[in-house]
């Protein structure tokens, strides 16, 4: 993969980018959400976003019981589709010769790679190892 910024028809969103469109989208970049908003646009959001918002919400560093109680409406309002978390993800994302460390990050990469999904972050770690396709929000 190059890392960079080529969009395909395909974009998965990040955890935060997901938090962002749900709360602040003013917080992505125009460019990224105008890409985000394309008819031509399927938007995923991963199962491993909902579990990280899950755990940092119980362990209080999230506010995140609205999103989590709301998800399939919120899912579905975005026009989105929950993607879940195949076992070659999980193979793939274990086997990564990239040093982060953090699960979800290394789910979502490889979930967008075994797809030629677009990224959608601004997570410095996850464009910094030019893994996969990045939509920088």
């Amino acid at each position: 993969m190059t890392g960079a910024t080529v969009i395909t028809r395909e974009v998965l969103l990040d955890s935060r980018t997901l938090l962002w469109l749900v709360s602040t989208p003013e917080k992505i970049k125009p460019a990224a959400r105008e890409v985000l908003t394309r008819k031509s646009c399927q938007i995923y959001v991963s199962a491993a976003s909902a579990w990280e918002i899950a755990i940092k919400t119980r362990s209080g560093r999230l506010d995140g019981e609205q999103l989590l109680s709301a998800w399939p409406q919120i899912i579905r309002d975005m026009s989105a589709e929950n993607l879940p978390v195949e076992a070659a993800d999980a193979i793939l994302a274990g086997g990564m010769a990239w040093e982060h460390r953090d699960p979800v990050d290394r789910i979502l990469v490889a979930q967008s790679t075994r797809r030629n999904f677009s990224l959608a972050t601004r997570d410095k770690n996850i464009r910094a190892a030019a893994l996969t396709q990045i939509l920088k929000v």
